[in-house]
């Protein structure tokens, strides 16, 4: 089994949506059956999961003409909105892609979405370790399948870096150097995905977990930080600022508008070399660039060899509308995406390393577990890495994060003031969410 697995947390935590057009209370029993019908299908991602995708559902349609499925999909920016939108109208679709923490912000009672282990004569789950599983429980219910475990890593620009004669860094201090040796050229050695919700945060909670071996919040929503850990965390953010290792956020919103970091012209041309991003994702930064270009770096350490703090999670899951009309189809839809072995190799990584087995020994077998995602995969496999809360990714903390690092960024006050302001917030908000 994946060793990344294994440090996995069994916190059975993951998001349900609801409705599939039907405002029925009653649930669909499943027969055991297939039958004609037309089923939606909606995920997020890049153009790499979007065209690999496709790919797959061609293949689905050979397998099973008399199913079809209609695809609905974007980028991330937006997606949870949309789908928060689709479940309130009723009109989510049959088979989802969901975030970790929509478990816990629509399905808290485990009823919002499909219970599949009552799909199970559809939906082979002997694939996956029970601790993979019980992040799709809410209260008992599987409400999702994991597709896959990710975290974040650092992706350079190996072009950029070679024009440097540099290496990539491997410690906080190394990274804070590149910033002095790129800055004096205009060139920053890495940024952080505003549009991305919470990427920014995201590093400056590993860098103080990384240092104080607090959990940020855990896996029941308390929050492990202090208000001075808070403080810490937005102090690292606003020297990464000053020392020319990322852009401020004014200078990203003039230079980039609201084009996410692999859209940006800066990233693009090499005057950003660098990203944070999930191992699952990396794919459209990957093909913003010449083939081959971007390269995985190290996981950063601290100045004593500390290199705890890294944060893993399911990257994202698959869940059926507890009001599809037809369960049975939707599972086997969900089986094919998550155990064929044809698919398998059409999907690859856009997903990350897949957490069916049949799946990632399909990908071993034919050669094909390899790329960013592997390399990122492999480094997290060997350091102390901690298991996001779903609560750190709701999307009112990402809010609150947000706010307070504008509010740093821009030099609106001091980060003592933004800090007792941002642990106030989310205090009261996880008080109020958290069981």
């Amino acid at each position: 089994m994946n060793k990344l697995f294994l440090s996995l947390a069994a916190a059975g935590c993951i998001t349900a949506l609801s409705a599939c057009g039907s405002s029925s209370s009653a649930v669909t029993a499943p027969d055991g059956k297939l039958d004609k019908c037309t089923l939606r299908f909606s995920w997020w991602g890049g153009d790499d999961r979007h065209e690999a995708t496709l790919e797959a559902l061609k293949l689905w349609e050979k397998k099973h003409p008399d199913i079809t499925i209609v695809p609905e999909y974007g980028g991330w920016d937006g997606w949870s909105e949309k789908i928060s939108s689709q479940i309130s109208g009723d009109t989510a679709p049959d088979i989802m892609q969901i975030n970790y923490d929509w478990l816990v912000s629509f399905s808290p009672d485990g009823d919002g979405f499909y219970d599949l282990s009552r799909l199970t004569d559809q939906l082979d789950l002997s694939a996956f370790d029970e601790d993979v599983l019980d992040f799709g429980r809410m209260n008992g219910k599987l409400n999702a399948v994991t597709v896959s475990v990710s975290g974040r890593g650092f992706f350079y620009n190996s072009e950029v870096f070679r024009r440097f004669g540099a290496s990539y860094p491997e410690t906080w201090d190394e990274l804070f150097a590149l910033g002095k040796t790129m800055g004096e050229n205009g060139v920053y050695p890495i940024d952080l995905d505003i549009q991305s919700g919470g990427t920014a945060w995201y590093l400056a909670v590993v860098y103080v977990q990384q240092t104080t071996g607090r959990q940020f919040i855990d896996m029941e929503g308390r929050l492990g930080f202090t208000e001075e850990d808070v403080r810490t965390a937005l102090d690292f953010y606003k020297r990464l600022e000053d020392e020319h290792v990322i852009r401020t956020v004014k200078t990203r919103s003039d230079e980039d508008g609201n084009a996410a970091l692999y859209q940006s012209s800066k990233f693009i041309g090499g005057n950003v070399a660098g990203v944070l991003e999930w191992g699952s994702s990396v794919g459209k930064y990957e093909l913003a660039l010449d083939k081959g270009v971007l390269e995985a770096g190290a996981m950063l350490k601290g100045e004593n060899g500390e290199s705890g703090g890294w944060m893993i999670k399911p990257s994202v899951l698959y869940a059926v509308s507890k009001d599809t009309s037809y369960p049975d189809e939707a599972a086997a839809f969900m089986n094919f995406m998550l155990n064929d072995a044809e698919c398998a190799k059409i999907l690859g990584t856009t997903r990350g390393i897949p957490a069916s087995k049949y799946a990632e020994e399909t990908l071993e077998a034919n050669g094909l577990l390899e790329g960013l995602a592997h390399d990122n995969d492999e480094m997290l496999n060997e350091l102390d890495t901690v298991t996001i809360s779903p609560y750190m990714e709701m999307t009112r903390m990402k809010e609150f994060y947000n706010s307070a690092i504008e509010k740093v960024s821009y030099g609106e006050t001091d980060t003592e003031t933004v800090a007792h302001e941002l642990y106030s917030q989310m205090s009261r908000y996880l008080e109020k969410v958290a069981k």
